[in-house]
């Protein structure tokens, strides 16, 4: 049985990754690792400093030598620490949003996004232009920060941050595809699906998919 570590920043990813595994790959063993300095550390930095590079090694090494497979990390906003700390390891690494990049760049050259945790919107970015440059791409990108959403969902107000990011949905147009930045946010795509005829991504379904396709043959 595969076994895959999953790496967070907050307590809020953890349903939304268990839901995904439970749905895509219950064969799966799934065990979780939580710093939840982190996303607070980061927001005060903007980004990623020596520090957090550090830390985002040490729990990457501390999954691996407790046997880990695979890692998958949840955390948006530590793109470049994580691509650091991947180098040091011989079993696959996966970025939050790395699936649901490569899935959105197939889906049409407008792409949208919305993020709920402001550092997030450099970071994807970042990664959509890289990954945009390997496959000499060229995507028009329209990335949206939805503000008091992640505060509401960290308050218990679960129903507010469902709302917010709806209404943001609902005000973007002359997109493609829609990608929702962080793993908290898968809750809201039911809702949004609603309202848009465009494809609508969250990067659980994207990750677990990908990770299921590196062990297993259908």
């Amino acid at each position: 049985m595969t076994r895959i570590a999953v790496i967070h920043a907050t307590i809020l990813s953890h349903q939304p990754i268990a839901e995904a595994f439970q749905r895509l790959w219950p064969e799966a063993t799934t065990t979780n690792l939580t710093d939840d300095s982190l996303g607070t550390d980061l927001a005060a930095s903007s980004d990623p400093n020596e520090n957090i590079f550090s830390r985002i090694a040490s729990l990457a090494n501390y999954a691996a030598g407790c046997g880990a497979q695979g890692i998958l990390f949840s955390c948006s906003g530590f793109g470049t620490a994580i691509d650091v700390a991947k180098r040091d390891l011989d079993i696959p690494v996966l970025k939050p949003d790395e699936a649901m990049i490569d899935d959105a760049l197939s889906s049409g050259k407008r792409i949208a996004g919305l993020a709920t945790f402001l550092p997030t919107i450099s970071s994807l970015r970042t990664q959509l232009e890289l990954a945009a440059a390997r496959r000499n791409l060229s995507p028009r990108i329209q990335l949206t920060y939805v503000p008091g959403a992640l505060k509401a969902l960290q308050s218990g107000q679960v129903q507010e941050h469902d709302a917010l990011t709806l209404q943001a949905a609902k005000e973007l147009s002359g997109y493609d595809v829609l990608v929702l930045a962080q793993f908290s946010m898968a809750r809201a795509y039911t809702a949004i699906s609603r309202v848009t005829d465009r494809p609508v991504l969250t990067s659980p379904h994207s990750a677990v998919s990908r990770l299921r396709s590196l062990y297993v043959d259908d």
